[in-house]
C-alpha cells in the first residue's frame, strides 16, 4: 500500500517509513527541505518536496493520488512560536485532510497529543496553549470530514528503544510517556485495522503487546 506521511523527516515518520518499507508497503515522505531527501530515502521511503505551509490544495492532492492511506506526522516542532503551531499543526492537517478528500484517499491517521480537546495547563505558557489549541482545532476539523480517520494522542515522546508494549485506550489515560518506536509501530498496526476508524485513542507505554492492544480497543 502506498502510504503518504506528512512531516516525512520527523522522528516518528522516519521510524514509520522503515517499518512500512520493511513489510512491503510503499511509504512516501512529504518534506519541505530538499536537504532531507537522502535521509527519507535511506528510511525506505520516496521523498517528495511539499511544504504544507506554502503548497496549494491542488499540489498536495496530486501527491496523494494512488495512496491507500495518509498519516499526518507533521508539526511545527520544538522552539517554534505560537503562530507556527496554528499554521502547521492546525493548518497543515486541515490542508492534508482536504487534499485526501479531493484525491479520494479515505484512510487518514492524525498524530495529535494527549491533552488535546481539553483546556491547556495555564502554567505551561502561551506557546503550549497555542499548541493544544491548534491540535484541538485540527482534530475537530478531521472529525467533521467523511474520511476513515483515526486520531492518535501519544503521551510525552522519548527516544528510548521501543518495547512493543503499550497502553492504548479511549481518552483519558493518565499522563505518561511512550517511545517514538512504539508510536510508529502502533500507527502501522492501525493502518492494518480499518475498524479503528472514527476513534480517538490515547497512547502511553504499558504492558500489552501492540497487536493485542489494538484488538482490545476494538472490543470497547
Amino acid at each position: 500500500m502506498r502510504v503518504v506521511i506528512a512531516g516525512g523527516h520527523g522522528k516518528i515518520a522516519l521510524r514509520l517509513a522503515r517499518l512500512l518499507s520493511g513489510r512491503g508497503d510503499a511509504p512516501v515522505g512529504l518534506i519541505r527541505n530538499p536537504d532531507q531527501i537522502a535521509d527519507v530515502e535511506a528510511a525506505g521511503a520516496e521523498a517528495v518536496v511539499c511544504d504544507l505551509e506554502r503548497a496549494t490544495l491542488e499540489e498536495v492532492a496530486e501527491t496523494l493520488l494512488g495512496a491507500g492511506a495518509v498519516v499526518f506526522a507533521a508539526g511545527a516542532g520544538p522552539g517554534s512560536g505560537a503562530a507556527r503551531k496554528f499554521s502547521m499543526d492546525q493548518g497543515g492537517s486541515v490542508l492534508l485532510a482536504e487534499a485526501a478528500q479531493r484525491a479520494g484517499v479515505p484512510r487518514f491517521i492524525q498524530i495529535s497529543t494527549m491533552g488535546a480537546g481539553a483546556p491547556p495547563d495555564p502554567g505551561r505558557g502561551e506557546v503550549w496553549a497555542a499548541y493544544i489549541a491548534a491540535k484541538t482545532a485540527a482534530e475537530e476539523d478531521l472529525r467533521a470530514r467523511p474520511l476513515d480517520w483515526t486520531i492518535l494522542r501519544p503521551g510525552r515522546l522519548t527516544d528510548e528503544p521501543g518495547s512493543g508494549l503499550v497502553t492504548l485506550a479511549d481518552p483519558p489515560l493518565p499522563p505518561g510517556e511512550v517511545s517514538r518506536d512504539d508510536v510508529a509501530a502502533v500507527i502501522a498496526a492501525l493502518l492494518d485495522e480499518p475498524r479503528t476508524r472514527h476513534r480517538v485513542l490515547d497512547l502511553i507505554g504499558g504492558g500489552v503487546p501492540i497487536d493485542e492492544a489494538v484488538r482490545l480497543v476494538l472490543m470497547r
